[in-house]
């Protein structure tokens, strides 16, 4: 097996020997999990993590906010955040590959209170995820049949995803991989349109940069405009993360986790640069349509569509996000069973939770998953759906709260194989630019986190029930980790004890 870093030829020897005896083992099943999952699918999972209704449809939001330039500049940071975020992520993973990867980083290499916090936080983050995931498949479906109810379509649904997660390891790792790539060929073909109809070969005449210098474009509103969308570009990378949740069920994760992040990153970049340069610039920033982030007959790939003629346009599309969708909501209930299933066996969920089937599927917490997302979803129904609004904007802050966690726990695990005194070619996969990664990304989640509603705080006077909406989730979190530490009296572990052995 090729090295990272190749030293002598006898440390290579070495080395070489204690790649292949890991590899061998990583091969088998772990705690009853299977390792199934191949490169192809770990790559196209993390990828399709991070193409879905936020980029089809919430990417004009952001141009209509902000202008193109702005849009460009705060998906541009955010992009080079999550590729620190991935890279991070990356070393510990591919070196201690574990199912419920971020709680166990943070209690490894921080303190089993924060683990502890994090495990429920990113469990309850997907889990309300579904939710929103079972509402939307109904308003998509409602396009095509607006006279059948929209809880039956969500019901389908829901009884679709349990059915692929419980199949197999392998089954869901199939269907996100063809899921994925519908949304990838999807997002080419939008691409290659939009500069052929840029450079006047389709669709009529050169638009040119002409909508990049339209009223105050290319940025629009100034900096507070690119501040309020960075949590919009935030919300569209979330799921990339999920790349630590299948390096615990990867055949050979030391090998595959290394590649697919190498690989994501530039499709990332390529996907959502690319996407909304090509928008910004056949769409002025002023059309009103943009501002619908909710409605696929006004998406941008719609109207970019239908300007160049392609019949059905809109029926495509919605196919399409129906697609994104379904991904979205199989990729949620996969990660939140997995991260409930640890939780389980680090003895901070019920040990019920931990059991397995005969195909190494944690079913109980596949069944306790899918029945808090279907209770969350049943919350829209009653009402006026507030319930159902405070748990969203919950479960989205919670995204960024899991990035933190990994931020710091890869800071810490870096500083504590130097301490003690590890070789870095131990290292499957060596992040780059470190410590500068982990705390540029560290900074600007926080910033992201802290500025999501800033506007609750510059009005006349102060939207306390704004405040409250959009940062539930961190006096939730903050509960869970300090009544952890004090019921347990856990301390922050010193660099010099955290358990860097694998399997341990």
């Amino acid at each position: 097996m090729e090295q990272a870093h190749p030293a002598k030829k006898s440390a290579r020897a070495k080395s070489d020997k204690k790649v292949i005896t890991a590899a061998s083992t990583n091969n088998k099943p772990k705690d009853g999990l299977k390792r199934k999952l191949q490169a192809r699918h770990i790559t196209m999972i993390s990828l399709g993590g991070t193409i879905g209704t936020g980029l089809f449809l919430a990417s004009g939001n952001a141009i209509h906010t902000a202008g193109p330039g702005g849009a460009l500049i705060a998906y541009g940071l955010v992009g080079i955040m999550v590729f620190f975020l991935m890279t991070s992520l990356a070393e510990m993973a591919a070196y201690m590959p574990i199912a419920g990867s971020f709680s166990v980083y943070s209690s490894k290499f921080v303190d089993e209170s924060l683990g502890f916090a994090m495990g429920w936080n990113y469990w309850y983050s997907w889990a309300v995820t579904i939710a929103a995931e079972l509402s939307a498949v109904g308003l998509v479906m409602k396009y095509w049949f607006p006279d059948i109810p929209t809880i039956l379509w969500s019901a389908i649904c829901l009884a679709i995803l349990f059915f692929i997660n419980i199949l197999s390891v392998k089954s869901f790792g199939e269907s996100e991989y063809w899921f994925a790539l519908i949304k990838v060929i999807t997002v080419i073909i939008f691409i290659i349109t939009g500069i052929l109809m840029i450079a006047g070969i389709m669709g009529g005449d050169s638009i040119g940069v002409k909508n990049f210098t339209v009223a105050d474009a290319p940025i629009h509103g100034g900096f507070f405009s690119v501040l309020g969308i960075f949590m919009a570009a935030g919300f569209s990378f979330q799921g990339t993360e999920l790349l630590g949740v299948t390096a615990g069920e990867s055949k050979n994760p030391e090998k595959h986790v290394p590649k697919a992040v190498k690989q994501v990153f530039w499709r990332i970049l390529l996907f959502y640069i690319l996407t909304i340069t090509v928008i910004g610039l056949i769409i002025p920033y002023t059309t009103p349509e943009l501002a619908a982030s909710d409605d696929v007959t006004v998406s941008p790939f719609t109207l970019v569509f239908e300007k160049v003629g392609f019949a059905f346009a809109t029926s495509v599309m919605n196919s399409i996000i129906l697609t994104a969708i379904l991904s979205a909501g199989n990729s949620g209930m996969y990660a939140a069973a997995r991260m409930l299933w640890n939780m389980a066996k680090e003895g901070h969920a019920p040990k019920a939770l931990g059991k397995v089937n005969s195909k190494g599927i944690p079913v109980n917490a596949l069944i306790l998953t899918s029945l808090v997302g279907c209770l969350a979803f049943l919350s829209s129904l009653f009402g006026d759906g507030e319930v159902y609004t405070w748990l969203l904007n919950a479960a989205g802050l919670s995204g960024f709260i899991a990035w933190l966690g990994i931020a710091l726990s890869h800071y810490r695990f870096r500083r504590a194989f130097v301490i003690q005194k590890k070789s870095m070619d131990e290292l499957p996969y060596k992040a780059k630019w470190f410590p500068f990664g982990p705390l540029f990304a560290f900074t600007l989640c926080a910033i992201i986190i802290i500025g999501q509603n800033y506007s609750a705080f510059t009005g006349g006077a102060i939207d306390w029930r704004g405040i409250l909406v959009s940062y539930v989730s961190l006096p939730i979190f903050i509960v869970l980790w300090l009544g952890y530490k004090f019921l347990r009296k856990t301390k922050v572990v010193k660099l010099s004890d955290c358990i860097l052995e694998k399997g341990k």
